[in-house]
């Protein structure tokens, strides 16, 4: 195992298109990202930048401030992180195109999430969009673009008719785009790199690649969040790139939000693998060419899409990642270093995550986490689905009536409330613990997606059984507590 590490730079990526952190968070985990072993931060603001004029309307309801963002980046230099921002301008343009002042420059009208690059305002929408984020980013050496996932691409009106002429094609079509926005901010910023995700370059014929002026002018980001990616296939792909004229290239993993768009903890085992591979492809790969490596952790897999795993849950499967990428794998020694770094009393990678003790910021919001996506569901399901006086004596068609047995009452009613009075605390204490680290509609967002959904089950189940309970008169007969259990 060996010290040193290929990436020079590690950045990691922040996504706050979903539950942004609080800057009071970000504050006590810039630190600890640094003891980790990262030197960087991809910021992917989309909505979450204070835009002013006519892209004000872009702003998120908690968006930061100007003095917010001025202080972010002071702590990020407080602990050595170099900011990269990024600012979307082809793909995944849904906190744009959503709005109705700019519907219209979409690429397919009924799609926000692509960008028509025909239009002369859809180039001076990102140019102004760019120069906003870079005036509050004075001295920034690099900017990432986007340009990933492009869906609909060519399907547009207009492009349908460009498409047309015999000498146009949809890679000539992208390439152009990613030219122009590229060249705007060398021409307005020249101190600053563009950096591009690689996903729309991958397959493109090298020779068109290599004409079209782009390698002169980008950095392609090569990410792929596999636990068993093509080690042999990406050092082809960076060989191909090195041949089309592109000076210098980045890799991009993932430490969380890229294993499911719902997903609730990471599979740490998953992610250390992927990057054990990169790390293959950065030892098989031509020397020098790879800058460093963006370790993702998605928060939404698009604009619109639910929260994945939280920042404070994914802090652990970062932490190994990063130990992993300085020292070369992932040893006992490795393991015990990410454990006394974080105050925790085991990394677990192979179940979700460890229940135990832990002392890192968020800790706190991991083990509640943990807990209820471990259990919330599962216990209910217990009483709700497979105990024996719920499933036979009140089942759908009995709920409906209100119908019951007055004696299943008394099997059912107590230990629902139980259930209830266990969970009902600790939802109390997830939400204040949410609360300190992301602003509320956040914390609405995560506690009415995983954990309502299963208390409010309980609840109706204990409103039907009251409702039943009065409905029911018992008839002439034996005395009730006379029968047996049946």
């Amino acid at each position: 195992m060996s010290d040193s590490t290929p990436f020079a730079m590690r950045l990691v990526h922040l996504d706050l298109k979903g539950a942004p952190p609080k800057v009071s968070y970000l504050s006590k985990v810039f630190p600890l990202f640094r003891a980790l072993g990262a030197n960087g931060l991809l910021v992917e603001y989309e909505d979450m930048f204070p835009y002013e004029g006519p892209l004000r309307l872009l702003r998120a309801k908690h968006a930061y401030s100007p003095s917010e963002i001025k202080e972010i980046l002071r702590l990020a230099r407080m602990n050595e992180l170099e900011v990269v921002p990024l600012v979307q301008t082809f793909g995944h343009m849904e906190f744009v195109l959503k709005h109705l002042a700019f519907a219209h420059l979409r690429e397919v009208a009924s799609f926000p999430n692509t960008l028509n690059p025909h239009e002369a305002e859809s180039l001076a929408l990102v140019g102004a969009m760019i120069d906003q984020v870079l005036e509050q980013h004075p001295g920034t050496r690099r900017l990432h673009i986007g340009c990933d996932e492009v869906y609909y691409l060519g399907e547009g009106e207009a492009s349908r008719q460009w498409l047309q002429q015999e000498q146009n094609s949809k890679v000539k079509l992208c390439l152009s785009h990613i030219r122009a926005v590229a060249s705007h901010v060398l021409t307005w910023h020249p101190c600053t790199t563009p950096l591009v995700w690689d996903d729309m370059l991958r397959d493109m014929p090298q020779d068109q690649l290599t004409a079209s002026g782009v390698p002169e002018l980008v950095e392609p980001v090569l990410w792929d969040y596999a636990a068993d990616l093509d080690v042999h296939g990406k050092v082809l792909l960076m060989h191909k790139y090195q041949e089309c004229g592109f000076q210098r290239l980045w890799a991009a993993s993932a430490y969380k939000g890229a294993t499911g768009p719902s997903q609730a903890l990471p599979p740490v085992e998953h992610h250390l693998r992927n990057h054990e591979c990169w790390l293959q492809v950065a030892g098989g790969g031509p020397a020098g060419l790879l800058q460093g490596i963006v370790l993702t952790g998605w928060q939404r897999h698009d604009h619109f899409s639910v929260l994945c795993e939280l920042l404070p849950v994914g802090v652990p499967s970062l932490a190994a990642c990063l130990q992993l990428l300085l020292h070369g794998g992932f040893s006992e020694d490795v393991k015990s270093r990410v454990e006394n770094i974080l105050g925790v009393s085991s990394v677990e990678t192979a179940s979700p995550v460890s229940e135990g003790a832990s002392s890192f910021p968020g800790s706190d919001i991991l083990s509640l986490v943990t807990h209820f996506s471990l259990h919330l569901r599962s216990s209910v399901d217990a009483l709700l689905e497979r105990n024996r006086y719920v499933t036979g004596w009140f089942g759908p068609y009995h709920r409906r009536r209100k119908l019951i047995h007055p004696v299943m009452v008394q099997h059912i009613q107590p230990e629902a409330l139980s259930l209830l009075a266990r969970w009902s605390p600790l939802v109390r204490e997830l939400e204040a613990a949410l609360h300190q680290a992301f602003y509320p509609d956040a914390v609405e967002e995560w506690l009415e997606e995983n954990v309502l959904p299963s208390v409010q089950r309980l609840q109706v189940l204990l409103q039907d059984l009251s409702e039943a309970a009065a409905n029911t008169n018992p008839p002439a007969g034996p005395s009730w507590d006379t029968c047996q259990d049946p």
